[in-house]
């Protein structure tokens, strides 16, 4: 059994402590807006906030997720400057990628809420596109660090 906060609900789910945290959070809890990507950290598919930070859910163990708070794409508001900058930059393609794309910024900007464009290039640079919207990504994250202004 392991106890788990997300989004600020607490759950209790009956699953070994060695199980990805992707998995509980996709197929025990039915929160499917965290994608599989490659199973192996590479792309940021999966990426989640544990206590504030970017983490890759595959290779996150549920049992090492406990006693601290879990955030996925649903647990995001609405009204984040990165949610919000994302659908005025008309950033997505096929947005596959996308929720792992908007956690890894969000965290970004929580801990720097001015980052240089090197900044952003070297913490986005795990989170893969294969449509390629690089250059949309980071003008959404810029946008949202100026508060919706360009």
């Amino acid at each position: 059994m392991v106890r788990l906060e997300i989004n600020g609900k607490k759950y209790e789910v009956d699953v070994q402590p060695d199980v990805p945290l992707l998995w509980v959070i996709r197929e025990r809890l039915g929160l499917t807006g965290t994608k599989f990507g490659c199973g192996i950290g590479m792309c940021g598919s999966c990426t989640v906030h544990l206590d504030g930070k970017a983490v890759r859910s595959c290779q996150t163990l549920a049992g090492s997720a406990q006693g601290k708070k879990i955030t996925t794409i649903e647990g995001l508001p609405e009204k984040n400057p990165v949610k919000q900058a994302w659908i005025k930059e008309q950033v997505p393609q096929c947005g596959y990628c996308q929720s792992g794309q908007i956690m890894q910024a969000a965290a970004l900007l929580a801990e720097d809420p001015r980052p240089a464009d090197a900044k952003i290039a070297e913490h986005m640079n795990g989170n893969l596109c294969r449509c390629g919207t690089y250059v949309r990504i980071k003008s959404a994250i810029r946008l949202a660090s100026a508060g919706g202004k360009k």
